[in-house]
């Protein structure tokens, strides 16, 4: 029987979030309390994450990247590569996450250790499922465009709502609270593209 390469269990994509969030607090030099105060994430909260004891839903995620002033896509980031990384990322091998909360799944599609400021993940998003991110103040600015692959979903940015159908595609600049519903009774699918920018003159 031929092999194919691993596909990450959710147990090594917690392991992989919880040593970037820790590697990347460390190198702001923040402690915990001042993550928790940046974040709004509590102390214990963020200690749980870091130790891979506790499995975090998106919404913390996010808050949590909004402290370390980076887009959610970079605490899925593997370590860095031994070796000069590899430009192709096989299906087999993308990294998948669920959110414990809305069930949604994240896969990883752009390769690991990669350099380039361009991020891409692929959603699966249950009926029903509904995430929102109470976005805050940013140290980057956030461009993000979402393609719907199969299906619809409503995503609010601010006082607006999009609905997209299969194909459509929504580009916006994250500085609102922005949430994502599927409100349908099927499954749908997007991809999230992401690029990030400094801000002039925020803290750091």
């Amino acid at each position: 029987m031929s092999s194919s390469p691993r596909t990450d269990r959710p147990t090594d994509v917690t392991g992989r979030i919880a040593a970037r969030v820790r590697a990347l607090r460390r190198q702001r030099g923040y402690t915990l309390d001042a993550l928790a105060a940046r974040s709004g994430v509590s102390r214990s909260a963020i200690s749980l994450v870091e130790r891979s004891a506790a499995s975090p839903t998106a919404v913390v995620l996010e808050r949590l990247a909004t402290g370390l002033a980076v887009p959610v896509a970079d605490l899925f980031d593997s370590p860095p590569p031994a070796a000069p990384p590899d430009p192709v990322a096989r299906r087999a091998a993308q990294a998948r996450w669920r959110d414990p909360a809305s069930g949604y799944v994240r896969r990883t599609v752009s390769p690991p250790g990669w350099p380039t400021p361009i991020r891409l993940a692929e959603i699966e998003f249950p009926a029903g499922a509904v995430v929102a991110y109470e976005t805050a103040d940013r140290d980057v600015t956030i461009h993000q465009q979402v393609w719907v692959l199969a299906g619809t979903i409503e995503v609010t940015l601010g006082a607006r709502t999009h609905r997209l159908g299969t194909g459509d595609c929504l580009a916006m600049r994250v500085d609102e609270p922005v949430a994502f519903r599927n409100t349908a009774a099927r499954p749908a699918r997007y991809l999230v593209a992401v690029v990030t920018e400094p801000v002039a003159g925020r803290r750091t």
